[in-house]
């Protein structure tokens, strides 16, 4: 059955962006892997994922001047990422704590209180609660 592994994530540096998704995130170092480009330039296989699994997202290292352009900017600015946590009050205090840019405060919709934060590229994600039953 066909599933989404991976989504290619730029970043400037391998280990400031390794550390702020498993430091601020919570998410786990699945692989941190020697590889070579296309081309046979050294890289790295960096891999995180959230703690529920799921998707992960590789941690490419932007190395051409229009990768080094998208870096913060994957989705043209949209929100191009959706963290869904139990509790986003407490999600959001932790995440303030260790420096989290955050717009504005949560909002609720049908789906969630949902609440967009910055990541440490600058790219825009969408914070999402669990909806309460009644």
């Amino acid at each position: 059955m066909p599933r989404l592994d991976l989504v290619t994530f730029l970043v400037d540096d391998y280990d400031r962006a390794a550390a702020w998704f498993t430091e601020v995130l919570g998410f786990s170092l699945v692989a941190d892997e020697p590889a070579t480009t296309d081309d046979g330039r050294a890289k790295r296989w960096v891999v995180v994922r959230p703690p529920s699994g799921g998707s992960g997202l590789l941690l490419a290292l932007a190395d051409t001047a229009e990768q080094r352009a998208a870096v913060g900017h994957q989705a043209g600015g949209r929100v191009a990422f959706f963290l869904h946590v139990a509790d986003v009050a407490e999600r959001m205090a932790s995440m303030r704590a260790a420096g989290v840019v955050f717009e504005g405060e949560p909002r609720h919709e049908a789906y969630g209180d949902v609440v967009v934060f910055v990541d440490l590229c600058g790219n825009r994600w969408d914070l999402i609660g669990a909806v309460e039953k009644d």
